[in-house]
């Protein structure tokens, strides 16, 4: 711990200046028209966007290559999609070459080609939807599509304690209603003594924090997380619920939605940066925090036993604080 504090430095900044970025998600649901006109621009969106992709991962192309290549072509083809539907398509045609081809790299693709499952259609403009009397509208081909949601605590949350709404909007059909996705931003000015450090040590069942004040080691926390012994819980309640069958089985496949081990395992991480901010702010300490991603890789190369490489990927996979 001694020696993740030497290394993390003192610089003599006072203030820290951050853009937190929330995203909400609402299940949302439209009428039968507003069902038809987004299910055609998802449809011509999934066309566009398998091209796209196909052009960029041969090509290595960027964004502005694919609108020189692409823009007119589709404005033809589709005169009544939304222009900014289009230019969307461009970022995420580069952003999913750039996974498939790291992906190749490693030796993880499924595919020679990557291949288009799932789409949500980006709006990245105010001028094509509105959030307003509790009704997101979004402008079509057919008009102006309005998309009801359920009351939502944490959008209420978000929209009256200072925090800006994007002017982002994502979307996706499911089923028969429409998943939303609202994004909020809000910047914030932290000041901090940096003399004052909280260094996190990330273990499978517990976290440790090291309290420095003054360059000097003042206090030594231990929290108890004990996400390894949930993940090993229920890999056996999951290995007894299968049974040695596919977990494509329709029975099967219905009791295991029923278990809340993400729920669980997320409680504990909230729980946790909880604790670590208050002792952050009370103490006017900036935090460290090791690289659990790089670590859980390195022991995972290590183990050759299955189920402690699955504790260990589910687990500390879980506490990337």
């Amino acid at each position: 711990m001694e020696k993740l504090y030497k290394l993390s430095g003192f610089a003599k900044l006072k203030k820290l200046s951050k853009t937190l970025k929330r995203t909400v998600v609402l299940e949302g649901w439209t009428n039968r028209t507003g069902r038809q006109a987004l299910r055609e621009i998802t449809e011509a969106y999934r066309s566009m966007l398998q091209e796209m992709l196909d052009y960029a991962v041969e090509n290595g192309a960027s964004q502005s290559t694919l609108h020189r290549v692409f823009y007119h072509r589709f404005r033809e083809q589709y005169p009544w999609l939304p222009t900014r539907v289009i230019k969307s398509c461009y970022r995420d045609a580069v952003r999913r070459a750039k996974s498939f081809r790291e992906l190749k790299r490693k030796g993880l693709a499924r595919t020679d080609k990557p291949v288009v499952r799932n789409v949500t259609i980006t709006y990245s403009d105010l001028q094509d939807w509105r959030l307003e009397n509790g009704v997101i509208k979004v402008r079509t081909h057919r008009g102006w599509v309005e998309i009801h949601y359920r009351g939502h605590k944490q959008l209420h949350r978000y929209l009256y304690n200072g925090w800006k709404l994007s002017s982002e909007l994502r979307l996706k059909i499911s089923g028969g209603g429409v998943i939303v996705y609202l994004t909020f931003t809000k910047d914030f000015e932290v000041v901090y003594d940096s003399r004052n450090v909280v260094a996190v040590d990330v273990n499978e069942n517990n976290v440790t924090l090291a309290l420095f004040k003054d360059e000097s080691l003042h206090e030594v926390y231990r929290i108890d997380t004990g996400l390894g012994r949930i993940v090993i819980a229920y890999a056996e309640r999951r290995r007894r619920i299968t049974k040695g069958r596919s977990t494509k089985i329709r029975s099967v496949k219905k009791v295991l939605k029923k278990l809340r081990e993400r729920e669980r395992k997320q409680d504990v991480i909230y729980k946790t940066s909880k604790i670590i901010e208050e002792i952050a702010e009370k103490n006017n300490a900036v935090v460290v925090v090791g690289n659990v991603h790089k670590g859980k890789r390195r022991l995972v190369n290590n183990v050759k036993k299955n189920t402690l490489r699955h504790r260990i990927h589910k687990g500390l996979g879980s506490l990337a604080l």
